[in-house]
């Protein structure tokens, strides 16, 4: 199957590319840039060989019609006009933020662009109230909105608690940390070298963050009642990866000797997310490349809440393998081919 990739210039799309390389199914067929358009693909990611000569074309409707799916990896904004000009029965697995919100007043609350509606959602672990998760929704699905990066982590972290009833929904903080490559490729004062290497920062305190909406909606579905979330994320001097410590308070009369339990039941049939032996704790680095999800939670008995530690590649997992995962259950593919379960050490 012909696989195109829009914004391929960028960190995403370059990740993607780098998955697609390794997939049994897909041949890379089109891959378009923006003010990138004209340069060769090896000038830009020198790490996908294969591609190297590539000439990134525009990205238009045209260059990408005869594909069997679409990969759209643009600016948040960018998607949903050129998603309106592409066929109806091509699978096309949207990278943005363009319809991951079903509201369309949370959407004009952090965005700047009319709110386009939503498409499936494409994390197919995460579970809603009673114990349904998103899998089903994907097979056969030809639009699919992979989630962002820190609402991967946050999700899968604390959605199992919610759902079972073993956390509080009205008492949910957030403290995350993201790599460098989590703000794109463009040119930022701030994440030069120099400015980000050795030191750490916050931002989008205050609930100023875009993903606040999404993480919420997330663990709303989860909770079968609305969830506020008090998130603050940081910069850490990394390239790639996030570590997201999550807390929420234990729910009355929640026997605190089952509370891992509602993490196992949820997850030991789930090849990419992994709940890690009692007293070992998600590190960055055992996910990086691959499309795992580290786990680990403890009960501060003293402040009754429950504490779920993620860490997630937010290149891999946390954008381009939840596309490709998400195009192999909507092509009726083996949900794991061509994803590493495997990262990179040291």
């Amino acid at each position: 199957m012909r696989a195109a990739v829009a914004g391929a210039s960028g960190y995403a799309g370059g990740e993607l590319l780098r998955l697609l390389l390794a997939h049994p199914e897909f041949e890379v067929g089109a891959v378009t840039a923006g003010s990138n358009a004209g340069a060769r693909l090896g000038s830009i990611h020198p790490h996908l060989t294969p591609l190297a000569g590539r000439v990134l074309e525009d990205t238009t409707a045209g260059v990408l019609a005869g594909h069997d799916v679409i990969f759209l990896a643009l600016p948040h904004g960018h998607s949903a006009a050129l998603a309106e000009r592409l066929p109806s029965d091509v699978v096309v697995i949207d990278c943005g933020a363009d319809f991951r919100l079903e509201s369309e007043t949370a959407w004009t609350a952090f965005y700047d662009t009319p709110h386009a509606g939503s498409w499936p959602y494409g994390m197919p672990e995460l579970c809603a109230k009673g114990g349904e998760q998103l899998r089903a929704g994907l097979v056969g699905a030809r639009r699919i909105a992979v989630p962002g990066c820190y609402p991967t982590g946050i999700s899968l972290a604390l959605a199992p608690g919610l759902a079972a009833g073993v956390l509080a929904p009205d008492d949910v903080v957030v403290v995350a940390a993201s790599g460098t490559s989590g703000a794109g490729r463009s040119l930022k004062a701030h994440l030069l070298g120099s400015e980000a290497m050795g030191s750490m920062s916050a931002y989008g305190v205050g609930g100023a963050h875009r993903h606040t909406p999404e993480i919420e909606q997330n663990l709303s579905r989860a909770a079968g009642t609305p969830v506020t979330v008090s998130f603050t994320p940081t910069l850490a001097p990394m390239p790639r990866g996030i570590l997201a410590t999550c807390t929420a308070r234990i729910a009355t009369d929640t026997d605190p000797a089952a509370v891992r339990s509602v993490w196992e039941a949820a997850y030991t049939p789930e090849p990419y997310v992994h709940l890690l032996p009692e007293g070992t704790w998600p590190r960055t680095a055992d996910v990086l490349g691959s499309n795992n999800v580290h786990l680990q939670l403890a009960l501060d008995e003293r402040a009754g809440r429950v504490v779920v530690v993620s860490a997630v590649d937010n290149l891999t997992k946390g954008t381009a393998g939840a596309a490709v995962q998400s195009a192999n259950l909507a092509l009726g593919l083996d949900e794991t081919l061509g994803l590493p379960l495997t990262g990179v050490a040291p």
